[in-house]
């Protein structure tokens, strides 16, 4: 009895061990297949004015096991659009709002009544995860000049980048809206590590929009 007793606690130790050693890998496993099972599916229209999608940035909480697992096992919105920045192989849905389970899938939206390619600043926030090939990880590598592909489903809309900065995370004014001006505006923490207080912001303005065809829908695969 004594020797099952040492051979089921050793085993329990191993089990517990790897689990802690491979912690991170499988977290940052179901991410990226959330992530890509997400931005593969069809783009629904956005919600009505009533839905329940959180705008409260402040509400927004780091990404931990507890909200992978509830995640990946609960019920997931549908994306309203999908992103894409091929230039650091950045591609991901866009939800509406900002909750906390589609945050670990995608970007979302940081304010409710912002359109696509029209007169505004569409503002859209994503985690930056210790991997930086995650959600908005690759925005570090972004540079000026860059285009940026947004897409409802219908129309691509274009945008070329023309800020990149590190703010404190009280400088919210990026995200509000420029008279005249049809603005993209990407908002993740500025590195993977606990209690970032900085954000790295990108900015891009609209260039062109284009029907959704074959070649520009590539973007998003």
């Amino acid at each position: 009895m004594k020797k099952i007793l040492r051979y089921t606690l050793i085993v329990i130790l191993l089990v517990v061990g790897l689990a802690l050693i491979f912690n991170q890998q499988i977290k940052n496993a179901l991410v990226q297949h959330m992530t890509t099972r997400a931005v593969d599916t069809t783009i629904v229209a956005k919600k009505s004015k009533d839905s329940k999608a959180n705008f409260d940035f402040k509400k927004i909480k780091a990404v931990d096991n507890q909200m992978v697992v509830s995640a990946a096992t609960g019920e997931q919105n549908d994306a309203i659009g999908k992103i894409a920045l091929p230039s650091v192989g950045l591609r991901l849905p866009i939800f509406e709002g900002l909750n906390n389970a589609d945050l670990v899938r995608g970007a979302g939206t940081m304010k409710q009544d912002q359109k696509m390619g029209e007169e505004g600043n569409y503002a859209l926030a994503g985690h930056h995860m210790q991997d930086a090939s995650l959600l908005f990880g690759p925005l570090a590598k972004a540079k000026v000049g860059a285009k940026i592909y947004l897409t409802d489903g219908k129309k691509v809309y274009v945008y070329k980048t023309t800020v990149k900065t590190t703010v404190n995370k009280s400088e919210v004014q990026y995200i509000y809206d420029v008279p005249g001006k049809k603005m993209l505006t990407l908002v993740t923490c500025a590195s993977g590590e606990d209690n970032e207080v900085d954000r790295t912001i990108i900015q891009a303005e609209l260039v062109r929009v284009e029907e959704a065809n074959k070649t520009n829908l590539k973007y998003f695969e």
